[in-house]
Order: C-alpha cells, then structure tokens, then sequence
C-alpha cells in the first residue's frame, strides 16, 4: 500500500452546502453514512457564484482575480476564455509526482484546453476538443453562435398560458423550470465511466487520483421519477425569506425575482420537491463510486472528497438558480472528506470557514508535493488530524464580475457581519447574528458607518493581497463609500 493516499473526488454542480447536513430535507443515505466516516466541513463557501471561476479556483487555489476565469468560458459573451498565462494546477504537480490521473465528467474550466491539457491523462473527459487561439492572442472577437438559438424559437408562436412549472420568456423561449428525466445531464454515464476508471485501474505502489464531475442537481430540475416519489409535496416548506420582496435590495434581484414570480406558490414548493430529489439522485450515484471503492480493497488509504462547485437558492428571497444576488445560499457548499488512514475522530463536524481554494495545498501536502508559487487558500490536514489552526481565517471573501449580466460585486463575510460591495447599485449589509436569512439591508442606516469602514477595510485588503483591479478612481466608477485606500491605513 502506497504511503500517499488515493484522491477521489465527487464534484457535483449547483449544490446548496446545507443538503448534506443532518438539519437538510433531503434524502441522503449514502451521505449520511459517508459523513459518519470523515469530516464535514459545515463552512464551507465558493468564490464565485459560477460554474468556471469556482472550478478554477478548486484546481488552483486561487480566486479569480489571480487565475483569470471570471465566468462561462464557452458562452460568446466571456470575458474569458481560460486560465491567465503560467497559472498552474495541482493536477499538473500530482501527475509530475507519479500519481495516475482519471477524470471523467464536467470539466468547465478553459475553453482552450481540455484536462489533458492539465495533467489529467486516464478517464472519459467529457469536456470538448481544445479549441487553439486565434492568431494573434488570447483577445478574439466575441463569436455571435448564440443568435443560433433564436433563429430556432422566433418561428415559433408564443403560448397563450403557461403550462406546469413554465416561465414565459417572449423572444427568449419558454423555460420549464422543473420535470422527470432519465440520466438527466448524462450523470449515470459520467459515473458509468468513472466506474469503469476506477474497477478497471491496475493495482499498483503508484497512487491514483479520480475526478467525477456530475452536472446534478442544477436546473433545470428534471430527474428520474423514482426519486421524486420518496418526496410529498404536502410536507415541503417554503423557506423564510421567500417572502422578502427585497426592496431594500438592489434592483437587480427584484428583477431577477420577477422571472419567478410567475411560479405559485405551490409551484415553488415544487420546484423544491424537484430539487431535493435531484439532490438525493445525486447521493445515488456517490453510492455507486463508494461501492466500486470498496470492492477494490483501497477505501482506507483512499481520500474522498464530496463537494460541489456552488450553490442555488431554492426560494429563498423568491429566486432560483445562482446569479448576483449574493446570498448565503448561492456560495454555500458542501464539503466532506472521508480517509480511513489519514482522518482522527471520524464523524465530526467543523465550522471553520473553508474555501474550494482551500483543496489545492491540502492535496499537494498530502501527496508529499512542495511548491515555489503561493496560494489563497491554506492546507486542511490540521483538521483531518482533529486541531483547529489558532490563525484560522476568521472571513469569508467572494469575488463576481457577473454571470454573463455583468456586474461589479465583492462581499466580506464575517460570524457577525455580511457586507457586500455592488458596483452596480447600492450597497448590502447584514447583521448575521439577527438575521440569518439576509432579509434586512441596514447599509443605508446611519448608526453602521463604522461598521461598514471596518469591513470595507478588509474587502480591499484581501482584493490587494488577491491582484483584483476593480480599484479604478474614476469619478463614475468609484462608488464605493469607502475605496481602496482605506486598505492601506493602519
């Protein structure tokens, strides 16, 4: 048996981070199990409410000001294409050091390079072909394909109603928010394949890492009817803040909430039956990847890692999906590891606060790796070992420039206080202790100015100490109440 652990992750897509915990409506026996034997990191938060800058960032350790991935690098509107020249992932120093990499499933991290590219060498990618640059840079004109899709429904006649879990979108086509499919996302065939990967590998001295990216549970929420049936839509809840008209929000989430409010209410119920079971399929599929584990005689020394690349809102305020409403729901993952040899004390719970960039110098440190470049994030092998770091981080920082809707937002999140800066509108800020479902702005209230200094202070620190440039002091753009300079008062 090889002294560096197996790495095996199951990443999942748009998962809220409290569906994992015990307090969750959703059905998870193989998670329930699964959290019984490692460390659940109840804390756990994305940078970025967006497939690509979190993905980047869970390879790099890095937030997206400093690995360039700021949102969908395949749409025609990116900012983006891929990673910033010389950034690096630990895939690249784990294959360098003998590890035998296996990825199969969502890649979503550079449409110019494929994991091959990145040190991934054995599995089924699902990911496309590499796309080379245009001549001429990393800069090409914004490719129009999209029109494609509206050259399709314009010759279409617009409902006259909606139907079942419908939103009418007129020139956009009509959304089905939710529904029952078969292998929705092709999710059995990504496990399928890892499945194959993972019974199929040689047993060697050599170690092995094993990438399973599903696509569940995000929307639209259509899943097998077998799993929607273990819900009654009689015992769903909507959560407390669907109420929140969010007036003193900016308009952008009032907006954004609209599109929904066409759903009932029982159709928002719904939705969240929908979500749960999604969520639950999910833990199916994670049961199958244990299961081939386990019949390889290697679950001991094998590191598994579930996580997913960020969150959803489920309701809460009334929207759906993630976006630029910067709400806990969106950011919040979930994140548990298991390691029968490396992990004291299984089964319990951390609520330190932890970040997907966090992972990159725990899997180098564990495989042995030493690097020269420096990370955001910090190793988490102190608490697989049961010690909680004394100068453990004490916030939680977001970085979005907008999901293809542009916008300027950077947030600060502490035990205490929520701020977040929206370059786009007016500020937000939360008193968490009062008021955990982020249903009160009070940034516009007189008696927060200190407040709102002391965490504008720390916002511009971290976005100094991460390269993050959205510091210019042009009169139009400099709306911040207090700017970057505060950063650099004592």
């Amino acid at each position: 048996m090889s002294e560096r652990p197996n790495i095996l992750i199951f990443m999942t897509d748009q998962q809220r981070g409290d569906s994992v915990l015990p307090s969750s409506q959703a059905l998870m026996p193989n998670l329930d199990r699964f959290r019984a034997q490692g460390v659940t990191f109840s804390e756990a938060f994305c940078p970025s409410p967006h497939c690509c800058p979190s993905r980047a960032t869970f390879l790099t350790g890095l937030y997206p000001s400093q690995h360039g991935v700021w949102n969908n690098v395949n749409v025609g509107n990116t900012l983006s294409q891929g990673l910033h020249d010389g950034v690096r992932l630990w895939s690249e120093d784990l294959s360098e050091a003998g590890y035998r990499m296996y990825f199969t499933g969502k890649w979503h991290v550079s449409n110019v390079e494929s994991p091959q590219d990145r040190g991934w060498g054995g599995g089924h990618p699902t990911a496309g072909p590499r796309k080379p640059l245009p001549p001429g840079g990393s800069n090409p004109k914004p490719n129009p394909y999209e029109w494609a899709i509206y050259e399709r429904i314009d010759r279409k006649v617009a409902p006259a109603s909606r139907g079942e879990g419908e939103i009418l979108r007129p020139g956009y086509g009509t959304y089905t928010h939710y529904g029952e499919k078969e292998n929705p996302f092709n999710d059995q065939t990504v496990v399928n394949n890892a499945l194959e990967s993972i019974r199929g590998m040689e047993h060697s001295e050599q170690p092995w890492c094993q990438f399973v990216g599903t696509l569940g549970p995000h929307d639209p929420y259509c899943l097998p009817k077998q799993f929607l049936g273990m819900y009654n839509l009689e015992d769903i809840q909507l959560p407390p803040s669907f109420a929140d008209r969010m007036q003193d929000k900016p308009g952008l989430y009032r907006r954004t909430r609209d599109r929904f409010d066409q759903l009932s209410e029982r159709e928002h119920r719904e939705a969240i039956r929908h979500y749960l079971a999604f969520c639950t399929y999910e833990d199916y599929l994670f049961g199958q990847v244990l299961d081939a584990l386990d019949e390889r005689g290697e679950a001991d020394n094998t590191l598994v890692l579930f996580v997913s690349d960020h969150g959803d809102y489920m309701a809460e305020h009334g929207l759906w999906c993630k976006g630029l409403p910067c709400f806990r729901g969106a950011y919040h993952v979930p994140a548990i590891v298991r390691w029968p040899n490396g992990i004291a004390w299984p089964g319990r719970e951390s609520d330190a606060f932890v970040s997907l960039a966090d992972f990159a110098p725990t899997f180098l440190e564990m495989a042995g790796v030493t690097v020269a470049r420096e990370f955001v994030g910090r190793s988490l092998t102190p608490f697989f070992r049961g010690e909680a770091p004394s100068d453990w981080r004490d916030a939680v920082f977001t970085q979005s420039n907008g999901n293809e809707l542009y916008g300027i937002q950077r947030s600060v999140t502490t035990r205490d206080w929520k701020y977040v800066y929206n370059g786009f509108d007016y500020d937000e800020l939360y008193d968490l202790r009062n008021d955990a479902d982020e249903q009160r702005n009070l940034a516009e209230q007189a008696d927060v100015d200190d407040t709102v200094l002391a965490l504008s202070k720390r916002l511009w620190r971290f976005a100094r100490e991460t390269d993050d440039v959205c510091i210019n002091p042009y009169i139009m753009v400099s709306l911040a109440p207090y700017g970057p300079g505060v950063a650099l008062d004592s």
